[in-house]
């Protein structure tokens, strides 16, 4: 439990949306706990205890506030966590809640032991993996039960119960009501028409016309799609038990609710926790604008209107989907690496019937390129693909299939940007590029840019990378905001 000072009952007070899923607050006259923007009757100081997450105040008994739902506070930044080793596990542990993985498996793929893992873990959150993790899985069926109308043995197995009595059980004893209860509460009458759609939040400002402007210009045509002011796209996952899914993903924008709303199909149920955190990274709704604009405001006095707070960092949904673009993006045009992105999909890509209009493929897997074998150079060079760039497609491809570099939450960005660079073809531009989209690396920069260089001009680009030195850990909040002032 965190210190009970007046700094955060200030906060919780002010209903300051900056401190958002950064604390918790147990109201003890009540054995509810509410996210800081809460705006139900203000509870008195000396009846608030505060929690860094809420794994910590539901095992100190306290259940979910109704009104203010924790269940869709925002997450924290890689960079918030003292070890990177723990915020791993525990984003793990949030995408995995819903397929039943170990933690020795987690611990296992970040490279420790299950025993270190817990240790440091409960150092770090004050709580077990375990019950972390049951946190993570009854905060999901508590989002999947209010905003849905999902049979609730749909809504136990998605967010990971192994039955519908384990789930009734775990929810009565946390919540102290059960699973039906909640509903006939929360939610009204609606029909059930195969869709899901729930809300993620966000820390404000955020400019979302900002980030989904470069989504748009960037889309795979089949795969992505742009539209009326949403942004979808096709989804392919494959389950714990091998089998794979294919379905769609729309994400929109409630500014007033400080939220995106992401509907997805109903095949994707199964994933469903791998989907939101997907969308999370993609959208980049760990962000903390405040803190990071603390340290960027500086760059406004270069010139006035360089550094705008609520900037987001355009993350991915797939990553070897992104560094494949990334890789014919190299010197040549958006459009063109887009168009050499489409025939790839065309011809490798799998079809898939999703009703809606413009998504018709998901993007090759690393597979499917391995399965060209060692003249993939004739394949896609058949495309317009250079046959270098051929071949430095096809070793992202093994070393994703190899797990020899880690394109995800990586707990040293800087050890797999050195990795990335070992391959053919892979500059300095690339790695850092493929680090800030795909790996989730807040202090990428990419100083040989020619969109950096032009919004900064005159400086070299050794002058540039010195300049940037004031703007760690966020340097790549400040490549995406050089770049959003050309526009």
């Amino acid at each position: 439990m965190l210190k009970n000072d007046s700094g955060l009952y200030a906060a919780f007070k002010a209903k300051d949306a900056r401190f958002d899923g950064r604390f918790f607050v147990g109201i003890s006259s009540t054995g509810i706990y509410c996210r800081p923007v809460c705006h139900a009757k203000q509870a008195k100081a000396e009846n608030c205890n505060f929690f860094p997450t809420a794994a910590e105040a539901e095992e100190a008994g306290y259940r979910p506030c109704l009104l203010c739902r924790p269940e869709l506070a925002p997450g924290v930044s890689m960079i918030d966590a003292t070890a990177h080793l723990v915020y791993r596990a525990a984003r793990m542990l949030e995408e995995n809640c819903g397929n039943g993985q170990g933690l020795d498996e987690i611990a296992e793929q970040i490279g420790c032991t299950g025993r270190h893992l817990r240790r440091v873990f409960a150092a770090e959150y004050n709580v077990a993996p375990v019950q972390y993790l049951q946190t993570c899985r009854l905060l999901l069926a508590k989002n999947l039960l209010t905003d849905t109308n999902l049979p609730i043995l749909k809504v136990a197995m998605a967010a990971g119960f192994g039955s519908l009595r384990r789930f009734n059980d775990l929810f009565k004893k946390h919540y102290r009501l059960s699973p039906t209860a909640l509903r006939k509460q929360v939610q009204k009458e609606k029909k059930h028409n195969g869709d899901i759609t729930l809300a993620l939040g966000y820390r404000p400002p955020y400019h979302w016309e900002k980030i989904l402007n470069f989504l748009a210009g960037r889309t795979i045509p089949g795969v992505e799609a742009v539209k009326d002011g949403e942004y979808m796209r096709t989804v392919h996952f494959v389950t714990a038990e091998g089998t794979p899914v294919y379905g769609w993903v729309r994400v929109g924008h409630k500014p007033k609710k400080n939220a995106l709303t992401v509907t997805v199909d109903e095949t994707l149920l199964p994933v469903l926790p791998q989907v939101l955190a997907r969308v999370r990274h993609l959208f980049d709704l760990h962000c903390d604008p405040e803190v990071i604009y603390e340290t960027l405001q500086i760059m406004n006095d270069i010139r006035p209107g360089l550094c705008v707070s609520g900037t987001r960092v355009p993350g991915c949904f797939n990553a070897f989907e992104m560094v494949v673009r990334a890789v014919l993006g190299q010197q040549i045009t958006v459009k063109a690496a887009s168009t050499l992105a489409t025939r790839i999909v065309d011809t490798y890509g799998t079809r898939i019937q999703t009703g809606v209009e413009g998504l018709t493929h998901v993007f090759p897997s690393p597979e499917d390129i391995l399965a060209l074998g060692g003249d993939v150079e004739n394949h896609l060079g058949a495309l317009g693909v250079t046959g270098a760039r051929s071949r430095t497609i096809y070793e992202l491809a093994r070393a994703i299939v190899k797990k020899e570099i880690d394109f995800d939450l990586c707990v040293q960005p800087e050890e797999e940007i050195k990795k990335l660079m070992t391959i053919r073809g892979i500059g300095s531009w690339t790695a850092q590029y493929i680090a800030m989209r795909a790996m989730e690396w807040p202090d990428a920069f990419l100083e040989t840019d020619a969109g950096i260089k032009k919004a900064l001009e005159p400086y070299t680009s050794k002058e540039l990378l010195a300049m940037a030195e004031a703007w760690r850990p966020w340097r790549s909040y400040a490549t995406i905001n050089l770049w959003n002032t050309l526009y």
